[in-house]
């Protein structure tokens, strides 16, 4: 049991809770439940023939207002630990007749500037607790819609319990990796076109960030795919074929995004060495240039040291035209290395 320290203040459980609803033969009872009663509420407007259940939905909850909703709905300790820290990878895991499963939640701002702005993928997690006369939802830095909006697209769910709301949050944020997969593509095909256009300027830092927030939503969405594997392969006992079949809609929309975020990471590495030898290239030709000119520069300032050194004994200092000579040999040489240097491309 949670402790909690005297100079703590308590924050009440239903600060943390965002909704408990109560789904009696397939459809959503009117009114919020109270989570300490429901279960025993939802035994009293059953009629034994439907998966009656439960759903609680809490954001952030701390550790002590989880404890206090676990032990209403008979909720291992492990999971309660889990729920409070974040942080946690895709997983699904099963405590006796319960499962747990986490999934992480991707948004994408992609309005926002590549340099001025680090965290173009942002991720979030939600947590599951799936019993036989409940379903807890924890989220963490996600803002979920209402279950009924995705049931209303499959009515069939609505009297297979409470995988059908595991479902309906699942299917929502697999299909919020597509979308933004979808939008990432834009992105990469953007930036391939400033690498290899003829002359364009980039920034390779660009390349750099867009990189280092794909791998994080690659966290988010690979080990999401065993995890539905399991659920559908493995805990048969627990789920319907027709949920079964439902999930394995959403597996199979998880692996294309995950093809498509995995093409980008591949894509963007290979942009990263091309960008690179473009540059270097350019270095290489600014270097050129550079030389081209500090020589140019040279034939004069020798010219000009020679005829400035203060010997008696040299020809041309009496000569009335040596200074206007002494000009156009400078003159000629810059030419005639100009040419030579433009000639070879290196101005």
């Amino acid at each position: 049991m949670a402790h909690t320290p005297p100079n703590r203040i308590r924050v009440p459980v239903e600060r943390a809770i965002r909704e408990c609803r109560l789904y009696v033969q397939g459809k959503q009872y009117p009114g919020q439940a109270n989570y300490a009663t429901a279960l025993k509420d939802i035994e009293a407007l059953s009629d034994g023939t439907s998966k009656d259940f439960v759903l609680v939905d809490l954001e952030e909850p701390s550790e002590e207002q989880m404890t206090k909703v676990a032990q209403r709905y008979d909720v291992d300790e492990l999971i309660v630990e889990d729920a409070v820290n974040a942080h946690q990878r895709a997983k699904l895991e099963r405590y006796e007749d319960q499962l747990f499963t986490v999934v992480r939640s991707v948004r994408y701002a992609g309005n926002k500037d590549l340099v001025d702005r680090r965290d173009i993928i942002q991720t979030g997690e939600v947590q599951m607790v799936i019993g036989r006369k409940f379903i807890i939802v924890v989220s963490h830095g996600t803002d979920l819609p209402n279950p009924e909006r995705r049931l209303e697209q499959a009515p069939e769910l609505r009297s297979k319990g409470p995988l059908s709301i595991a479902w309906a949050i699942t299917d929502y944020l697999v299909d919020e990796y597509t979308r933004i997969a979808e939008a990432l593509e834009d992105r990469v095909d953007g930036l391939e076109e400033e690498v290899f256009t003829l002359g364009a300027e980039f920034d390779i830092e660009n390349i750099y960030v867009l990189k280092r927030e794909i791998l994080e939503m690659r966290h988010a969405i690979d080990p999401l795919i065993p995890a539905l594997r399991a659920l559908i392969d493995n805990h048969k006992d627990l789920t319907s074929k027709q949920i079964r079949a439902f999930f394995r809609d959403v597996l199979d929309h998880a692996m294309l995004a995950k093809d498509k975020v995995d093409s980008f990471d591949e894509r963007l590495t290979s942009l990263i060495h091309a960008g690179s030898a473009i540059i270097s290239l350019r270095q290489n030709q600014d270097m050129r240039t550079i030389s081209a000119v500090v020589g140019m520069a040279a034939a004069p300032t020798m010219i000009a040291g020679v005829y400035g050194m203060n010997f008696e004994n040299m020809p041309e200092l009496q000569w009335h035209y040596a200074y206007y000579v002494c000009l156009a040999a400078m003159v000629g040489v810059v030419v005639l290395m100009w040419w030579w240097f433009k000639r070879n491309n290196w101005l």
